[in-house]
């Protein structure tokens, strides 16, 4: 699967370079926080990353839930579920957890449906910021600390009618999105649909910890934007 090209394998121990996590970053969920770029100093490997690992290595039920508890750097060995589980965590070799899920109903290996699963969840996902979230700070008259940004992915989960489609898309809903704020602190919960053809075949929701929140002021938005898609832009003339 196209996945593989993203991580490196070695004694069944999964490890990332930063090429690795930031090109998967940039260029499968157009996602540019530059947390994931090369020189970054809190480099991270995207959280997308390690759950569409997990669909690749152990498949796909009708029920999932992923914990994200851990930032995860270049370099660090990590060890997966090799075939499907019911309940499984992502640790290090000194047993640190990054990464927990459970699943549970009826169950797939199909490559087709999870390469298409890992695409759409991270294609939406990538677009959180600016796209969705900006619209859900706004409305609550709050945003993120421009200097230091602290959004941190908290948990997302899966829940399907059925498992025997060839490709599952995703259609984000944003009336059931909502931001819920408690004084600097706020919880994303981004719902969405799955759908097979037409047909809606399931729902799932990402949820996301939004810190140092402050009150909403439009300029520093709109500057926090435009250096975003300016650093987006200049990425693609770089790889022409």
């Amino acid at each position: 699967m196209f996945i593989e090209q993203f991580y490196s394998e070695q004694n069944q121990k999964v490890s990332f370079t930063r090429q690795q996590a930031s090109d998967f970053a940039k260029q499968v969920a157009d996602d540019f926080n530059p947390i994931h770029n090369l020189d970054a100093k809190r480099f991270c490997v995207p959280g997308d990353l390690l759950f569409a690992i997990i669909l690749h290595k152990s498949g796909l039920s009708q029920h999932m839930h992923f914990d994200f508890c851990g930032m995860v750097t270049d370099g660090i060995e990590l060890t997966f579920p090799q075939q499907h589980v019911d309940a499984a965590k992502v640790v290090d070799d000194n047993g640190k957890e990054y990464l927990s899920v459970s699943a549970n109903g009826d169950y797939s290996s199909c490559e087709t449906l999870i390469e298409s699963l890992i695409r759409s969840y991270v294609g939406f996902s990538g677009h959180t910021f600016p796209e969705i979230l900006n619209d859900l700070m706004k409305r609550n008259n709050v945003m993120i600390n421009p200097t230091r940004p602290m959004i941190m992915y908290e948990s997302m989960e899966i829940n399907l009618k059925r498992v025997d489609m060839k490709e599952i898309s995703l259609r984000f809903d944003a009336e059931q999105t909502v931001l819920n704020v408690d004084g600097k602190r706020g919880q994303a919960k981004l719902k969405f649909d799955l759908l097979s053809g037409d047909e809606v075949v399931g729902d799932g929701v990402k949820y996301m910890v939004l810190s140092g929140l402050r009150e909403y002021d439009q300029a520093v938005i709109d500057q926090i934007c435009e250096d975003y898609q300016q650093m987006k832009a200049d990425y693609k003339v770089a790889q022409v």
